[in-house]
């Protein structure tokens, strides 16, 4: 557990720490533990940093403020009090709407980011149903959340792994459920719904690597790539846990990503 000043954070590293740094962010009800095999399997090249973002996991749950950009800015401090960066900062859905956020408020601290099924470039029926998500986010917290998890995996996902993130889900207090996601998609910032997320996108100056599980996404987001060395990538046939379905493939995607920057 990290005393930052502005909120406690708990973090686990592996790997030596003179080695490169990489960042491993979960996302949204969800925890560090989810980064498991991944930072196993990374720390033998890798400084491996794996935060549980503010409201989540073993981290202080603030009252207020539990939000994308409130979380980018804690992991600027913690990196800054584990002294590492710049980093190759990952992270998942909502955790790529976060380091994609870290790099454009904190580019110094950011080497390069890679971003999986990301929480923006919300569009058409999806944006058309945040409200009606939103008050029930609001209403039943973690318990109506968890239905959305529930239908996130593909046939192929291994055994537990939809039990496994259902129950997370339910452990993530309420308040921050609903903080979170109108922090990603409707509060004044908010940076999830595409128009937000084009502009956001263009402020930042480091090379990014997104692999979306739908095709839509991948083309537009093609679209919108303003820095050189940046690339989109399309898994098709995968559930939106993708980092966790296909393990092996995910290390050896960032592994070839950091050896290309």
């Amino acid at each position: 557990m990290i005393e930052l000043g502005r909120v406690r954070l708990f973090c686990t590293t592996l790997g030596p720490t003179d080695s490169p740094a990489l960042l491993l962010v979960h996302g949204w009800g969800g925890d560090g533990r989810e980064w498991s095999p991944h930072a196993e399997a990374l720390a033998d090249r890798f400084r491996v940093i794996v935060p549980d973002l503010r409201g989540h996991g073993r981290s202080e749950v603030p009252d207020e403020g539990n939000t994308p950009a409130e979380m980018a800015d804690d992991l600027a401090a913690l990196l800054k009090a584990v002294g590492c960066g710049p980093v190759v900062a990952v992270g998942h859905s909502m955790g790529g709407q976060v380091v994609n956020l870290l790099a454009v408020r904190h580019p110094g601290l950011v080497r390069s980011v890679v971003a999986l099924d990301p929480a923006h470039g919300a569009h058409g029926a999806e944006v058309d149903g945040i409200p009606g998500r939103l008050a029930e986010y609001r209403e039943h917290g973690s318990r109506a959340a968890a239905d959305f998890v529930a239908g996130a995996f593909s046939d192929r996902a291994p055994a537990g792994l939809r039990t496994a993130h259902v129950r997370t889900m339910l452990g993530t207090p309420d308040h921050v459920i609903a903080q979170a996601y109108a922090g990603m998609y409707t509060e004044p910032g908010a940076v999830g719904i595409r128009p937000h997320s084009e502009a956001y996108l263009r402020r930042r100056t480091r090379p990014a690597l997104t692999v979306w599980t739908a095709a839509e996404p991948a083309a537009w987001e093609r679209s919108t790539l303003h820095v050189t060395g940046s690339r989109v990538e399309h898994w098709p046939g995968i559930g939106h846990y993708l980092h966790e379905e296909r393990p092996e493939d995910t290390v050896r995607l960032v592994l070839e990503w950091a050896d290309a920057g």
